[in-house]
C-alpha cells in the first residue's frame, strides 16, 4: 500500500509486490509485480494468492475497478508468469464480486480447482469451489455465468453460527488425510454475536472431493495477540494468505494489523491430528463413562450441595482423592475417596477429614460462604503437604498449608499439622501448589494473583517463618482466546525428562467458561515456559459439567500417571467429581515439539 498522495483518488493504492528469502523469514528484493494496469484492477491490486501448477505461476488477486469502492467492482482477477519476474498475462475472473481465490497445485479426478470466497462484500459470502477442465476456462464469462445460477450447490460453509465469517486463506496443501485448507474465520463478524475476533483456521478436505469438510479446528490456531498484530493500519488483524510446507513443518504466512507480513509454524502431524476424525478424540482428554464418580450425599450436611475441585495422590499403589465438599450452610470441608484403578470409588468417608479450625477460614457471617476450598497435594519426603484456600467470608481469599504424614495419610489418622497461610492479605490469591523438588532457590510454590499464574521460592518448608512475597509471572491471559480473561494452575505439575507438565485453566472474556490446557516449564527454572497449547484440551461438554452450582466448568485440582496415562480428577460446574484420561505422550511430544519451533 502507498503512502497517501493527496492529489490522487485514492489518495493510496495497494499492488503486489515480490520478495525473496533463502530461510523464509529475512526477504530482500522487494520489487512491485502486479500493478494497476488493466480497467478491472486500476483502482488497486491486492491480497495475492500463488500456485505453481502445470509449469506457471498463478497468482489470484483482488482487483478494485470502481473508487468509490464498492462491492460491484471488486473481483478476483489472475496473473500468470513462468519466474514471478514477469506478468506474461492478466485476466479477469469473476463477473461478479469475489475476492480470496485458491488454486489448488494439482487436478482433482482431472479438474482444475479453485476455492474462493464469493460475495465476500455483499453478505451472505459464501466459501465456493469451481472446477474446469482447461485454465483458459477460468477467466471465460459464459462459465461463471452458467456456475453463478448454481452457486449453492458448490458451496462449503465452516461457519459457527450466522454472526460469523469466512474467507479463504492459503493455497490447499496437499497431505495425505486430505487438502489442508488454511483460512480466516472471523468470530462475531456482523452484529449481534459479541466481540469480534479475526482468527486463523484450518479445514481438511476430502481429497477427491473438495466441498467435503473431514475435519477441522475446534477454534483459531492464530489470533491477535502481539504488538504488530493489534496495532497498525487496522489493529486487531490477523489473516492468512500463505502456506509452504517443509517436512513437517507447516509456515502460516500472514498480514498482521494490515500492515506487515509475519509467520508463524506448527508440525504438520499435530495439526492434522487434532482434526483428522480418527485421532482428534486422542488430542483431548476422554471422559470416563462412570462419570460422575463422587457425587453429593444429600443424607451428610458437610456434603450436600456440593463435592467438586478434587485433588488426587498416587501413595501404596491408590489414588487418593480429596474433594471440597459443600454443607448445607454454605461450609466448605474436605472430603476423602479411594480408587484402585483410577476411576471405581472403593472407599469414601462418612465425615470429613480436614475442616476449618482456624480464625481465617471460620465462618465470620451467618450463611455467607467460607470453609478450606480446593485442595492440592504434593509430597516431599516423608510428607505430604497440602495448600488449599482459606476463606471466613469477610477477608480476601488466601492460600493456606498443612501437611500430614505419608504414614497416617495411608493409615486414616488425619491429625494434619497446624495450617499457615502463606499469601499476602489483601489479595484474590488463590490456586497454589508446591513442587516436589528443591530448586537452586529454594521450594517453588505457584499461586494465582488477579488473573495470572505467578510463582515464587521459599527457602524452607517452616511455614511458620516462609510465606509468598513475590509474583514471578509464570503464564498470563492471551488476548482473543480461550484463556483470555484469566488462568490458574489445576494440579501439581508433573516432572518429566522434557520438562515440568503443568496443566492450567483459563477463562475466556467471550464466554464465561472454564477450559484446561497445557504448559512446559522448564526443569531447573519452573518460572520459565517452553511450550503452551494453543488450544484447550479439556471444556465442558457434558450435562453435570454445564449445569450445576457453578455452570459451564472443569476444574482440575487433581493428576495422576499411571503407564502412560494422565489422569486428572475435576470438578464438574462446581457440583460433581468426573475423570478424565488422555496419553502423556501426547500431550509431551506436542508440547516439545512445540518447544523446538521457538
Amino acid at each position: 500500500m502507498s503512502a497517501p498522495d493527496p492529489m490522487r483518488h485514492p489518495a493510496q493504492i495497494s499492488v503486489v509486490g515480490v520478495a525473496k528469502s533463502t530461510d523464509g523469514e529475512h526477504f530482500e528484493k522487494k520489487m512491485p509485480f502486479i500493478e494497476p494496469a488493466e480497467p478491472f484492477d486500476r483502482f488497486g491490486c491486492e491480497d495475492p494468492r500463488v500456485t505453481f501448477f502445470e509449469g506457471s505461476y498463478y497468482t489470484f488477486y483482488t482487483a478494485l475497478s470502481e473508487y468509490p469502492y464498492n462491492a460491484n467492482g471488486i473481483r478476483v482477477a489472475v496473473a500468470v508468469s513462468k519466474d514471478l519476474k514477469k506478468v506474461e498475462e492478466r485476466h479477469l475472473i469473476t463477473t461478479f464480486n469475489a475476492k480470496a481465490m485458491a488454486l489448488f497445485p494439482d487436478r482433482i479426478n482431472g479438474k482444475i480447482t479453485v476455492i474462493f470466497s464469493a460475495h465476500t462484500d455483499s453478505p451472505p459470502a459464501k466459501i465456493v469451489v469451481a472446477q474446469v477442465d482447461k485454465i483458459e476456462e477460468l477467466w471465460t464469462p459464459t462459465f461463471w455465468e452458467s456456475w453463478h445460477q448454481k452457486i449453492d450447490n458448490y458451496k462449503i460453509d465452516p461457519r459457527r453460527n450466522d454472526y460469523d465469517h469466512v474467507e479463504v486463506g492459503a493455497p490447499p496443501i496437499k497431505t495425505k488425510h486430505g487438502w489442508l485448507l488454511i483460512y480466516s474465520h472471523i468470530q462475531n463478524y456482523f452484529p449481534g454475536g459479541g466481540n469480534r475476533i479475526f482468527g486463523i483456521e484450518a479445514l481438511l478436505l476430502d481429497l477427491n472431493d473438495p466441498m467435503k469438510i473431514i475435519g477441522r479446528t475446534r477454534g483459531p490456531i492464530i489470533v491477535p495477540e502481539e504488538a504488530y498484530e493489534l496495532a497498525g493500519y487496522v489493529g486487531n488483524i490477523v489473516f492468512p494468505s500463505g502456506a509452504i510446507l517443509e517436512r513437517d513443518i507447516l509456515t502460516i504466512y500472514y498480514g498482521a494489523a494490515d500492515t506487515t507480513v509475519c509467520s508463524a509454524k506448527v508440525s504438520l502431524s499435530d495439526l492434522i491430528s487434532t482434526m483428522y476424525p480418527d485421532t482428534s478424540a486422542d488430542w483431548r482428554f476422554k471422559r470416563a463413562k462412570e462419570n460422575p464418580i463422587i457425587k453429593p450425599r444429600p443424607e451428610h450436611d458437610w456434603e450436600a450441595q456440593g463435592t467438586f475441585n478434587p485433588a488426587a495422590i498416587e501413595a501404596g499403589k491408590k489414588t487418593h482423592i480429596l474433594y471440597r465438599a459443600f454443607s448445607k450452610d454454605n461450609t466448605s470441608n474436605i472430603g476423602y475417596a479411594m480408587t484402585e484403578n483410577g476411576v471405581d470409588i472403593l472407599e469414601r468417608s462418612q465425615e470429613p477429614i480436614y475442616v476449618p479450625r482456624e480464625e481465617f477460614e471460620m465462618k465470620k457471617i451467618a450463611n455467607g460462604y467460607s470453609g478450606c476450598e480446593d485442595p492440592r497435594l504434593t509430597k516431599i519426603g516423608k510428607d505430604i503437604f497440602m495448600c488449599y484456600t482459606a476463606y471466613n467470608g469477610a477477608s480476601p481469599p488466601r492460600v493456606a498449608v498443612t501437611s500430614i504424614s505419608e504414614k497416617n495419610f495411608l493409615a486414616h489418622k488425619w491429625d494434619w499439622a497446624k495450617p499457615f497461610l502463606i499469601t499476602p492479605p489483601g489479595f484474590d490469591d488463590k490456586d497454589t501448589c508446591i513442587f516436589p523438588d528443591k530448586f537452586k532457590d529454594g521450594y517453588f510454590v505457584v499461586h494465582r494473583v488477579g488473573n495470572e499464574i505467578c510463582g515464587d521460592y521459599l527457602n524452607s518448608l517452616d511455614f511458620k517463618h516462609e510465606s509468598v512475597k513475590k509474583c514471578i509471572r509464570i503464564l498470563g491471559p492471551r488476548r482473543n482466546t480461550w484463556d483470555s480473561a484469566k488462568v490458574g494452575i489445576t494440579a501439581p505439575p508433573l516432572k518429566t525428562k522434557y520438562g515440568w507438565l503443568l496443566l492450567y485453566h483459563g477463562v475466556s472474556e467471550s464466554h464465561n467458561t472454564y477450559r484446561v490446557g497445557a504448559a512446559l516449564l522448564d526443569l531447573k527454572d519452573p518460572a520459565i515456559v517452553l511450550a503452551r497449547t494453543t488450544d484447550a484440551i479439556f471444556e465442558p461438554e457434558m450435562d453435570y459439567e454445564k449445569v450445576g452450582f457453578v455452570n459451564n466448568v472443569v476444574f482440575p485440582c487433581g493428576m495422576v500417571e499411571r503407564d502412560g496415562i494422565l489422569y486428572i480428577y475435576y470438578g464438574g460446574a462446581d457440583k460433581v467429581v468426573g475423570v478424565a484420561t488422555m496419553k502423556l505422550d501426547i500431550i509431551l511430544s506436542a508440547l516439545v515439539r512445540g518447544a523446538k519451533l521457538k
